[in-house]
């Protein structure tokens, strides 16, 4: 019969694991600054290296950040969709996925959270004015190319953060995170000055947001999950045949 060992956790193991439940229960908020390593020595009682060690194995995990200098101090960050989208497209990378992969991915997904939102009974007050919001600045700022792409995919980004499942708004929105920095890459001057998006295709989908928003408002589910299909599908294909479909370059994701 052979014997296991139980690993014991290292002394900075366990200060990590405390200070990572401070943050992850809210008793540490974002840009809150921990204490000092002088401070979390006497708190814990454990030794220098100790303390030194947990605060990386913290910033590893994308929970603090370290800053040096006479401001110095490890700063607080939540766990949020563009962290989560950051290390999702370094897997994706190493898997060799595309943006074509990306935006299949969300033209199956998003649909199903616009469906959400129509059958949300507080639509009117949690979902509706947020999405008539990301609409009016679209609309007010048509003209203006370098905010076009940024004001339409605010629109799909608040569809999957007013659906009202955090796993899925954590996960989709993660999607909608990289798939936002591919498209923005695409239809940027510097990318893509010969072949902008013509204002015959943002009109469009200026329309397709507004039916969108009348078929939410309506609390009709069936009708947003089609008009939200069709649009992504004309989306997609917009973008792609203006955009090389390359592997995820997680560079693009905004830290």
């Amino acid at each position: 019969m052979s014997v296991h060992r139980i690993r014991q956790p290292r002394v900075a193991e366990l200060v990590a694991s405390r200070l990572r439940d401070d943050i992850l229960t809210g008793r540490l908020k974002e840009g809150d600054v921990l204490p000092s390593q002088e401070a979390l020595f006497a708190e814990f009682g454990v030794s220098p290296p100790a303390v030194r060690e947990a605060i990386h194995i913290l910033e590893s995990d994308g929970l603090i950040s370290v800053r040096r200098g006479n401001i110095g101090g490890a700063v607080v960050h939540l766990p949020s969709a563009d962290r989560t989208a950051q290390m999702i497209s370094m897997v994706l990378q190493t898997r060799s996925a595309t943006p074509a992969d990306v935006s299949e991915a969300l033209l199956h997904l998003e649909p199903i959270c616009a469906g959400m939102c129509a059958a949300r009974k507080d639509r009117d007050t949690e979902v509706v004015p947020h999405l008539r919001a990301a609409i009016e600045a679209q609309a007010e700022q048509f003209d203006t190319p370098s905010r076009y792409v940024p004001n339409a995919r605010r629109f799909h980004e608040e569809i999957v953060t007013r659906c009202g499942n955090e796993p899925m708004i954590l996960l989709i929105g993660s999607l909608e995170v990289i798939w936002t920095s591919h498209e923005s890459a695409v239809w940027s001057d510097e990318h893509h000055p010969e072949d902008p998006m013509v204002p015959t295709t943002m009109r469009a989908a200026l329309r397709d947001h507004h039916r969108l928003l009348e078929a939410i408002a309506d609390g009709d589910a069936a009708r947003a999950v089609r008009v939200a299909q069709d649009h992504l599908a004309a989306a997609r294909r917009n973008t792609l045949a203006a955009g090389s479909d390359r592997t995820i370059d997680a560079r693009l994701i905004p830290t």
